[in-house]
């Protein structure tokens, strides 16, 4: 049987980032439901602007939380005042002081996050799955991509039976990697059910990243300072 894994979590610490970077050993449980809450939260509020990820970082007494999307000027309002209303909302869920920043997504055609959310949403317009494959491979081979692999699964078109659609372009060599692999799934709601969507994006071979003994000592330290006030 095949043994397979997530090509992000694949590649932590080489080619991507932990999307929390924080560190705690008596506050673990209440420190994970609160980052469970505030993406969820955010995926709700900010579908229609295309959000890519979310970063969130804590220090002892606050909380910095760097939001990626394709349309920041419409997250952010007329002088801010779409990012203070995000603000006030989030220190609701979370127990610490909030602090936003937002941050443009530069190429939304290499984001594999918003290339899914983009296909669930015109598979729940109904338009031909086919079409819709065919047309996104074509963007992201036009913004450059070295390659991609689409996949959709369920009851297309209202057919009785389920099937698989699948499409590719250039290459995606999953092993490797010095590649920059970018993957991501999501949901079509329709009235004849759910339909699956996966997306992986190669972005190109890139050299893998030292490790970041700075950040190590960063958390460390921290840990240490909550360990002497509690």
């Amino acid at each position: 049987m095949g043994h397979k894994t997530h090509p992000v979590g694949f590649r932590i610490g080489t080619q991507f980032q932990w999307q929390s970077n924080w560190f705690t050993e008596k506050n673990y449980l209440d420190f994970l439901h609160e980052d469970l809450k505030i993406r969820k939260f955010l995926e709700k509020k900010l579908q229609k602007v295309g959000l890519d990820r979310a970063e969130i970082e804590r220090s002892l007494k606050k909380i910095k939380i760097n939001i990626f999307v394709a349309k920041p000027g419409m997250v952010i309002g007329r002088a801010g005042s779409g990012i203070e209303e995000i603000r006030k909302q989030l220190e609701k869920i979370s127990a610490g002081k909030v602090q936003v920043s937002v941050s443009e997504v530069k190429t939304p055609d290499l984001s594999a996050n918003l290339i899914a959310h983009d296909i669930a949403r015109q598979i729940e317009r109904r338009l031909p799955a086919k079409r819709i494959l065919n047309g996104i491979a074509e963007r992201i081979m036009g913004a450059k991509a070295k390659g991609t692999r689409l996949e959709v699964n369920g009851r297309l078109g209202g057919a009785e039976m389920a099937r698989t659609e699948k499409i590719a372009r250039g290459s995606v060599p999953l092993q490797t990697l010095n590649a920059e692999i970018d993957f991501a799934r999501s949901t079509a709601f329709t009235k004849y059910g759910t339909i699956g969507v996966k997306v992986w994006i190669n972005r190109g071979i890139k050299s893998v990243r030292k490790k970041n003994k700075g950040g190590k000592e960063k958390a460390k330290a921290e840990a240490t300072e909550e360990k002497r006030i509690n």
